[in-house]
């Protein structure tokens, strides 16, 4: 009656496998996510650059600041196939630390 069945040795096995690839799954979940919330927070960058009601708030410095910043972090993206979640995570705040101040005063 037992025949074909998994023993529990084979149920335990597949049970630890599971597990070890969840905590891997998870790694590269996490650094999707961070890899895309860089990326987007680029590309609306560059966007913002063109809005109608925006575009002429942006002094040619600011403009040029922006497109660089974004520029340089994208390169880095595309180069950065090793990195993980938390290292996509800080140079996003690095961006943003570099652009706020100019969104900030845009803004008001």
């Amino acid at each position: 009656n037992d025949k074909g069945r998994l023993s529990k040795e084979d149920i335990e096995k597949m049970v630890q496998e599971a597990e070890k690839y969840k905590a891997e799954d998870e790694k590269v979940k996490a650094k999707v996510e961070a890899k895309n919330g860089i990326e987007n927070y680029c590309y609306s960058m560059k966007n913002t650059l063109t809005e109608e009601n925006l575009k002429d708030k942006f002094t040619d410095e600011d403009k040029k600041t922006i497109e660089e910043s974004v520029n340089e972090t994208l390169q880095w993206i595309e180069g950065s196939d090793s990195a993980d979640a938390a290292e996509f995570e800080q140079k996003k705040k690095d961006l943003e630390g570099k652009l706020s101040p100019i969104m900030m005063r845009v803004y008001q």
